[in-house]
């Protein structure tokens, strides 16, 4: 074995080891005179001599512009400590892996002898400050440079280096001492509860009774036998059943039936997925014919054009991504790569977003044990989502950040991704799955090993103090690149006949659901291949491995399929292959191990009754007067963490990459303003296009998820429809992240309220889009999102997130928000309220009252079909909604990015006083604060040329349309008062600036 260091050469800043040594000044109140880094490669291979070593060293793994190498030398620099950290045994080393390729690369290019060359790498960091001690800099380590779940590392004095590469050696996985073991069930439910425990099954009472009551059914019993089997259970079929029927899995809340109570009435709604989700969408499907796959498949699919459909699915990665942000979240979006992809045939991928809820990076409380800090969190989570992503060669477009201390016990981080799919392939729809039986069960991709073993069933329980390890997988975004352009290719030439991913729950949730395509199937697990040796029956079948697909492929098409995967340098194997016997079953070399009849498997689960109760929550407590002046409040919104500008985050993220970005995430003449929604052309020899936009709002649902439901929808479809979206080509996504929703008088006393809000949710979901006829066509729900620690439980506000995919019908016409010329006009459409509630005004000012906003859904619609034929046809020049901060921030908005002033006369702006809660003085009219910073549902802000104001008025005759100002060439906003009211200037560089310093405070 041969050590290989990196270090940069004299004069070269370090720019980790300087952010490292003001992280521990902060975090960590460790003073350090200096850090170093560098990188360490360890090679191990048959014939490597010094020679070899040192080419691979100077020509494979440095840059000789700026790096120079050690090999086998002693320590680079003078240190107090030296900290070494390198991935654990079976965790994926992605930086191992492709330097071992192109070592391969340079071997098979005659550079270097034959035979293999194994690589590991690890990260070595040199500390120096004065009394360093080990306890602090091993507490400093695993604060800041390692996370135990996936990484180890050791702390050596500086002076004393020796072991290092021994210490940091993997040790060899060792094997089960037996491959495969048969479970006695208990007779009693506390045994039962036991055992689900044990196993981390996550399995209720309930469902434990059901499978004990399932092989004690004598004809079962008779078919095991005859298969081979014993009577009793095996560890490899508990572990298929206990991730088929997570709650990740099986979405049971979603399926239960609920007895609601509300306002003194009671009703039983059958599933609010049957009820409102999916029936939402029947009844918009009888008025919209571009509607192709739905709630079917890994992704939702809508037409497009003639050729080709959109393909759009979002996921979360909570879970993993509060124990390991880098790896949970690098596994989030790589996975949900695989939904379009792994969507009838496959498609082609366009597009990424990403959505993260923290807590406040600036947090400076004591953290529960086993919680990671917010801001170590928000910086793991965006690192990973950009290495998915960048290195996946898709861009990231749309996205966005929410803050709130609840979110301390667990974040959430959701992950979308769009794609392209060809409307046929071969003279067959493309977005069909069809499978016969005989056809070959093909692994592709990646490997298999302990990595992600009860990620599904562990993303269905709260997390807390203590985590297992190996839930967390590390994605390798490359290799799963490599598979997918395979895969492109097979397809085109007919290579398999469908496919779908290996995301929870692995092979066992892949074959088990296409079984059902085809009536069965059957493993040998033996036949998988994995990543080292030792791995148990059960492991592989349900560990989460990243990059694999499963293929459905004829037998006729195989050794094809096997020779273009080679030459593609993507590994496949068949792993089994599809039956019509009714059965999911495996062996292991030739000895049967699983039989589960596909009809208990996927439908023995049963059902619950769950009770919901809904109080509505005390919200009319009474405004005192503000404690902050106007002129002192827009900026200090602007600076808000919820409202300041995203760059430093968007610009980790390539959204230029295939070409086809049109309205980007950041606009304007500096090309920092924040734009509504993304326009990208999927077809570069096409004007046709695609909007992408999201929405999310938890603190709306603080006092009612209902309307948290419909502001979510409206705010999607509105941001959307801002840069030319057509509303009546919209489809949209759901993702909830809920807190336990399962009341229990001891763990969980709350959960018929929180049941109950999810209920409301849902129900606002279903009025809000059957009244835009916008249907709901793929979503995904997280609803155990809390932390069980020895001084209670923390939750998460319940949280919905709306993504939108729309048709732009021609990109020529896109617009942007920034203001584009002086002179032009500022025209505000819609009504503003005095709905103060839940706004980011009354979180800056630590007010609980107010109204919060209604959405009138009849009139939201028709504003946003005028709006669109006005871009259409080229009467807009800008236009941005007003959403958190209200206007005089989405003004603010408009005039920095765009480089220009606006003067606005606050008179002519439209208002409504509905309701005796909506007038705050005695005259009837709004108070200030709300016109200003109110956050009223479906306004917008239009720039338009004065030639063209007529005839914009005229397209919005009978609807909120106000001129209300002009675009300047002062670098002012300047808003003129109300009568009685004093005028009110802000220069522009100042409201920039604290917008711009919101996330570097």
């Amino acid at each position: 074995m041969h050590r290989i260091e990196v270090i940069l050469t004299s004069g070269q800043p370090d720019r980790a080891g300087h952010r490292l040594a003001r992280k521990a000044a902060m975090q960590c109140d460790m003073t350090l005179a200096e850090a170093r880094t560098s990188r360490v490669y360890l090679l191990e291979g048959d014939g490597l001599d010094r020679e070899a070593v040192r080419w691979i060293a100077e020509s494979l793994l440095s840059d000789p512009v700026v790096e120079e190498v050690r090999i086998d030398e002693p320590p680079a620099f003078p240190a107090d400590f030296i900290v070494e950290i390198a991935p654990r045994p079976g965790v994926t080393d992605n930086e191992g892996a492709t330097a071992a390729e192109t070592v391969a690369f340079a071997r098979e290019a005659g550079r270097l002898a034959s035979g293999p060359i194994a690589v590991q790498t690890a990260r070595r960091v040199y500390l120096r400050g004065p009394g360093l001690e080990v306890g602090a800099c091993e507490d400093m380590a695993r604060e800041l440079l390692m996370n135990p779940l996936v990484q180890r590392a050791v702390v050596v004095p500086g002076h004393a280096p020796e072991g290092l590469a021994d210490r940091l050696t993997p040790p060899r996985v060792t094997p089960p001492s037996e491959a495969f073991r048969r479970v006695d069930l208990p007779d009693d439910d506390e045994g039962l509860a036991r055992a689900s425990r044990e196993g981390l099954w996550s399995l209720t009472v309930a469902e434990m009774r059901a499978v004990r009551a399932h092989f004690a059914n004598e004809a079962v019993r008779r078919a095991r036998l005859e298969a081979g089997l014993s009577a009793e259970p095996t560890d490899v079929e508990l572990e298929a059943i206990a991730q088929t029927w997570s709650e990740h899995c099986k979405h049971k809340i979603f399926n239960d039936t609920i007895v609601y109570t509300a306002d003194g009435q009671t009703e039983t709604i059958p599933g609010l997925f049957k009820t409102f989700i999916r029936g939402s969408t029947e009844v918009v499907a009888t008025r919209r014919d571009w509607l192709v796959s739905v709630f079917t498949d890994n992704a939702g699919v809508i037409r497009w054009n003639d050729t080709h459909h959109l393909v759009f699915k979002a996921e979360t990665h909570n879970a993993p991504s509060a124990l390991e942000p880098y790896g949970g979240a690098l596994t989030g979006i790589v996975g949900v790569n695989r939904d379009p992809a792994g969507t009838g045939r496959g498609a082609r991928l366009l597009f990424n977003t990403d959505v993260f809820c923290f807590a406040p990076p600036t947090w400076s409380r004591p953290l529960p044990p086993g919680v990671l800090h917010p801001r170590r969190l928000f910086d793991g989570v965006r690192q990973g989502v950009e290495d998915g992503g960048n290195q996946s060669g898709i861009p990231t477009v749309n996205g966005g950040l929410f803050f709130d201390e609840r979110f301390l016990g667990r974040p959430l981080v959701f992950c979308g991704t769009g794609g392209l799919m060809q409307a046929e392939t071969r003279g067959t729809p493309t977005h069909l799955k069809d499978i016969r039986p005989g056809d070959l069960v093909v692994m592709a991709g990646g490997r298999v090993g302990k990595d992600g073993i009860h990620g599904a069933t562990f993303s269905s329980e709260a997390t807390g103090a203590d985590n297992p390890v190996g839930v967390v997988q590390i994605g390798a975004p490359i290799v799963q690149k490599m598979l997918l352009d395979m895969l492109a290719e097979a397809r085109e030439r007919g290579l398999y006949r469908t496919l779908t991913d290996n995301g929870a729950g692995g092979l066992s949730s892949s074959v088990g659901e296409l079984a059902e395509l085809s009536g069965g199937a059957t493993l040998e697990l033996s036949d998988v291949p994995l990543k080292y040796p030792g791995l148990a029956p059960w492991e592989i079948l349900v560990s989460e491995s990243q990059e694999r697909m499963t293929l459905a492929v004829d037998p006729a098409h195989w050794d094809e399929l096997a020779a273009l995967a080679e030459h593609r340098g993507v590994e496949v194997a068949v792993v089994g292959r599809f039956t019509d016997d009714g059965t999911f079953s495996a062996t292991w070399h030739g000895e049967p191990v699983m039989r589960l009849e596909l009809e208990f498997l996927h439908g023995g689960l049963p059902r619950r009754t769950l009770e919901a109760e809904w109080t509505p929550p005390a919200t009319d407590a009474p405004r005192t007067a503000s404690p902050m002046s106007v002129e002192a409040t827009l900026p200090a919104l602007l600076g808000s963490l919820n409202i300041c500008s995203r760059e430093s985050v968007i610009r980790q993220y390539d959204h230029e990459v295939q070409g086809g970005s049109v309205v980007k995430p950041l606009v304007g003449v500096a090309h920092d303003g924040p734009s509504d929604a993304a326009v990208i052309r999927p077809l570069l020899d096409s004007d046709l296009g695609v909007a992408v936009s999201c929405a999310i709002n938890p603190h709306h649902g603080d006092h009612d998820a209902r309307a948290m439901a419909h502001l979510a929808v409206d705010e999607a479809i509105r941001n959307a429809v801002a840069v030319g979206a057509d509303p009546d080509h919209l489809a949209l996504l759901d993702n909830f992240c809920w807190p336990d929703p399962v009341f229990d008088p001891a763990k969980n006393p709350d959960g018929k309220f929180k049941l109950a809000q999810l209920v409301r949710a849902c129900q606002g979901l279903y009025e809000a889009t059957t009244a835009f006829d916008a249907p709901l066509v793929s979503g995904k729900d997280s609803v155990k999102n809390d932390y069980h620690g020895p001084d209670g439980k923390l939750s998460i506000p319940p949280t919905l997130l709306v993504s939108a995919i729309a048709r732009v019908p021609d990109i020529r016409r896109a617009v942007t928000m920034d203001l584009k010329a002086a002179g032009n006009v500022l025209v505000v459409l819609g009504t503003t309220a005095e709905e103060l509630g839940t706004s980011q005004w009354a979180r800056l000012h630590g007010w609980s009252g107010g109204r919060v906003p209604r959405v009138d859904l009849e009139a939201a619609r028709a504003r946003y079909r005028s709006l669109h034929g006005a871009i259409r046809d080229g009467l807009v020049r800008a236009c941005h909604d007003a959403s958190e901060g209200g206007l005089a921030v989405a003004l603010a908005e408009m005039a920095f990015a765009g480089g220009l002033g606006a003067t606005v006369q606050l008179a002519a702006v439209p208002t409504a006083t509905t309701g005796a809660t909506a007038i705050s003085d005695s005259t009837g009219a709004l108070s200030l604060e709300a016109l200003l910073f109110g956050e009223s549902a479906s306004r917008l802000l239009v720039e338009v040329a004065p030639t063209d104001l007529a005839e914009l008025e005229a397209r919005f005759a009978g609807q909120a349309i106000a001129r209300i100002g002009d675009v300047t060439d002062t670098p002012d906003l300047v808003l003129r008062g109300r009568p009685g009211e004093p005028d009110r200037t802000w220069k522009l560089d100042a409201l920039k600036k604290a917008w711009q310093g919101g996330l570097s405070a």
